[in-house]
């Protein structure tokens, strides 16, 4: 061959080997979280996708490293949905989390990219990085004193009429706005038991909110000294909104603490962000109460960051006695989609890096726990729905979803969470725009949607594992780099509905160590959807799809599956399946037993996946979301003693 032929062949072949080469980018650590640690590392190049990343860590002190979850290859993936004009492609890199962590713990954490055709840039970091630590008042602040307007008694100094008097020092009337005496970063603001009710009619109304009934805080604490506004623990604190629209703005506020507070009576109780406006930080919201609420905690701000919001009883206003979704007596057709009496929207959305939502007992809402759908993610790591935690939740009755991660980014963690009674779907990623989500250890009953993930819009980035899941997987809008481990799908004999559906859009997917119940009667059973090589699925044709009848024709056609295997309900302690005839009826958590039983299949039948079930008991994990032998979670708040969704 002539070298003017060689030269361009050599050309050629030094260009591919440079796209399918990895370029390092800057190593991003994430906010991070109580119990979590995030981790992103843009790259380019590894165009045929083999570059890895491994992940050791270990608590700062500590000799040995252990491993953790390797960093998930990202990019190329297509995030869209017509109907709202959103379009985007995942930029290449990788991402992750280090789960199951301390509080208030540092730890060392090491990372290694390696790829076969050649790493260019710093292809190791070492970084030390700090779990938080629950929010707590600051000890040596000062300590301001509020009484309701009724109370006749001794006061303890310095004392005020209203939590705004003591706030900001502000008067009646017009002088409401004249904030000469504000609070300072480190004060905690003591409020003694009685009723707080604006009276927005009046001009010179006692708790200084004049025709609107908000009380606005705008002051700004540190993390290390945050303003409090707690119960003074003499009895119960309320705060009654009097039917206004809105209760509390802490929209413009830094590092704020509400503690032991009752809120009623009110569409939004507190506002922290609206999208493109302005946000809140560090806001801390905890042992407290709401009731007869539209929202609880409320942000759309992308710079929203870092909110703790935990161990709240939070019950809205929807219908108590019957599941209604999106179909019943409630609801009247109007237009294309119908129309719905929304009285109650999410107990909780939120925005921004860096939240918690842990422990929360929600109920009587249209979805209880949310992330902001958002649109296309900012290309600021720092205003992104990423490094976000939402665990040990206790959800009942939601009519649309338990909990959506649906503007989420990188580094959601959904797990621990026990939800009953949901019309449409459990845990949504309507879409996620890269991931990964890891959705880990959560309990679903009765969701007669047949939606237990509502992996919609396209999204990537999909981990899940060890879930109990009393319902069936039907959704068929194709989504990518999705992984299933050690889950227990139960099928609630729904008249031709099948128990399984994977729609992968890629050629990132895998599915493994999961357990199934088919539904009687049923021919269809597992329905398949993955793209031919080299090729994506995003748009399918109706003979893409694959249908099997059993656990085994699913296995020996496609390859997945290989240790997956079929269980009944025999595998509980006791448990029954919801009826689904019953598609509106309501059950309760007190009445479910999800204890696997000894000697079950379902027992040591599961994959070992690190720092997901470190803890396992047996000689490999069991499927499902509860290991036998070990502690059974804590749903809802720490300090509720009695079951507050009964019959």
């Amino acid at each position: 061959m002539k070298l003017r032929h060689i030269l361009p062949l050599f050309a050629s072949m030094l260009a591919a080997h440079g796209q399918n080469a990895t370029q390092a980018g800057r190593f991003v650590v994430e906010h991070p979280t109580l119990l979590n640690l995030g981790f992103e590392w843009p790259i380019s190049g590894d165009a045929n996708r083999n570059a890895t990343v491994t992940v050791d860590f270990r608590a700062a002190g500590e000799t040995a490293w252990r491993p953790a979850l390797p960093l998930v290859r990202i990019g190329g993936e297509r995030v869209y949905r017509d109907r709202e004009h959103l379009d985007y492609t995942v930029p290449d890199g990788f991402a992750g989390s280090i789960l199951n962590l301390k509080p208030g713990t540092a730890y060392e954490c090491r990372f290694e990219m390696q790829d076969p055709d050649g790493v260019t840039g710093e292809a190791r970091h070492t970084v030390r990085v700090k779990t938080r630590g629950e929010p707590m008042p600051y000890p040596a602040g000062r300590t301001l004193h509020v009484y309701p307007p009724d109370y006749k008694g001794d006061r303890l100094q310095p004392a005020f009429d209203s939590l705004l008097e003591a706030y900001y020092g502000a008067g009646l009337g017009d002088w409401s706005v004249v904030w000469e005496r504000r609070a300072q970063p480190g004060d905690t603001i003591v409020l003694h038991a009685g009723l707080y009710k604006p009276d927005r009619t009046n001009y010179v109304d006692p708790m200084v909110t004049p025709f609107d009934g908000l009380m606005s805080l705008t002051l700004k604490g540190t993390p290390e000294k945050p303003i409090t506004i707690k119960s003074a623990g003499d009895g119960e604190v309320i705060l009654d909104g009097g039917g206004n629209h809105q209760l509390f703005d802490v929209m413009a506020s830094a590092w704020h603490i509400f503690d032991g507070l009752t809120f009623r009576n009110t569409d939004v109780a507190i506002l922290a962000g609206r999208k493109e406006e302005i946000g809140a930080v560090g806001l801390a919201v905890k042992n407290c109460r709401f009731e007869g609420v539209g929202f609880a905690v409320w942000t759309e701000y992308a710079g929203s960051s870092d909110f703790y919001i935990a161990d709240n009883l939070i019950l809205g206003r929807d219908d108590r006695f019957r599941l209604i979704g999106w179909t019943g007596p409630r609801w009247a057709s109007a237009g294309p989609y119908g129309s719905h009496l929304l009285t109650s929207y999410y107990a909780i959305k939120v925005y921004g890096p860096g939240h918690v939502i842990a422990r929360n007992a929600i109920a009587y809402f249209h979805d209880a726990i949310g992330i902001s759908t958002y649109g296309t993610p900012e290309k600021d790591p720092e205003r992104r729905a990423s490094s976000i935690d939402i665990y040990g939740n206790d959800i009942h009755m939601s009519n649309d979803d338990f909990v959506e991660t649906d503007g989420g980014v990188h580094n959601v963690r959904v797990f621990e969470n026990r939800g009953v009674n949901a019309a449409q779907g459990g845990y949504s990623s309507q879409p996620v725009f890269g991931g990964p989500i890891y959705f880990y250890r959560n309990l679903l009953y009765h969701v007669p949607g047949g939606v237990a993930f509502k992996f919609s819009a396209k999204p990537a980035g999909l981990f899940v594992y060890h879930n109990t899941i009393i319902g069936e997987q039907t959704v068929g809008d194709p989504y990518s780099n999705a992984h299933w481990r050690n889950n227990l799908f139960l099928g609630r004999d729904t008249p031709g509905r099948g128990i399984m559906t994977w729609a992968n859009a890629t050629s990132a997917y895998s599915t493994d160590y999961n357990g199934y119940r088919p539904n009687a009667g049923v021919a269809a059973q597992f329905r398949w959807l993955a793209p031919t090589p080299g090729h994506t699925a995003y748009t399918p044709a109706k003979e893409a799809w694959r249908t099997f009848a059993t656990l085994a024709e699913f296995r020996a056609a496609t390859g997945q599956e290989a240790h997956g295997i079929e269980v009944d309900f025999n595998i509980f302690e006791k448990l029954a399946p919801p009826n689904p005839a019953l598609r509106h009826a309501v059950y309760h958590a007190m009445d479910l037993d999800f204890r696997l039983k000894a000697g079950g299949k379902a027992v040591d039948a599961g994959q070992r996946i690190p720092t997901v079930n470190d803890g396992f008991t047996g000689q490999a994990p069991d499927l499902g979301a509860l290991e036998l032998g070990a502690p059974e979670p804590k749903y809802g708040p720490r300090w509720l003693t009695w079951q507050p969704f009964y019959r």
